[in-house]
């Protein structure tokens, strides 16, 4: 079985164990500081799958680091650990997060721009892309990129709007090119 399969299948439980219990935001919140711990630390990944360390250790190890986390966010963990999994939880917490965003009608967008975004833009971008995805709520995490030359490329979930400067010049040369040839 692939691997976002498993990882969609222990995502959905968790939904539903938020959902019954209203801790979705909770839980949300949480899971990403997970997913960043581990990120930022990757020797916490290699220490949780090494084969000499004890089970019990490693175990021990996830009451003592996540102690003030929900029990849901504890045991999922410690589940993880035992099924020998743990480096499956990024994708499970992606998974997990997408779900509860599509729930809330929350888009996640990546914007880059030559420059960082005004208020006023990002304010006119946001009830643009809300109309136009059909979501109550857009978060926008602007990226300064100085090699589009102007304008946006913007992306939600798979799909990407690409009005950038860079790309219409690409399209533009290639026309040209593939003139020329003829």
């Amino acid at each position: 079985m692939s691997v976002n399969v498993i990882a969609k299948r222990y995502a959905e439980a968790l939904f539903q164990i938020g959902k019954e219990k209203d801790t979705l935001d909770t839980l949300v919140e949480q899971f990403t500081l997970v997913k960043n711990s581990f990120h930022e630390n990757e020797q916490v990944i290699v220490y949780l799958k090494h084969p000499r360390i004890q089970e019990k250790e490693k175990l021990s190890f996830i009451n003592k680091t996540f102690d003030q986390f929900e029990t849901v966010v504890i045991n999922t963990l410690k589940l993880l650990v035992e099924r020998h999994r743990i480096e499956m939880i990024p994708s499970i917490i992606e998974q997990f997060i997408s779900i509860v965003h599509e729930e809330k009608g929350i888009a996640e967008v990546t914007v880059q721009s030559v420059r960082e975004l005004t208020d006023k833009e990002s304010k006119h971008l946001k009830e643009k892309l809300a109309k136009r995805f059909e979501k109550e709520t857009v978060r926008i995490h602007n990226i300064v990129n100085p090699e589009i030359l102007g304008g946006l490329h913007i992306q939600v979930g798979n799909t990407i709007i690409d009005g950038t400067v860079r790309s219409k010049l690409q399209r533009m040369e290639r026309k040209i090119t593939s003139v020329n040839k003829q």
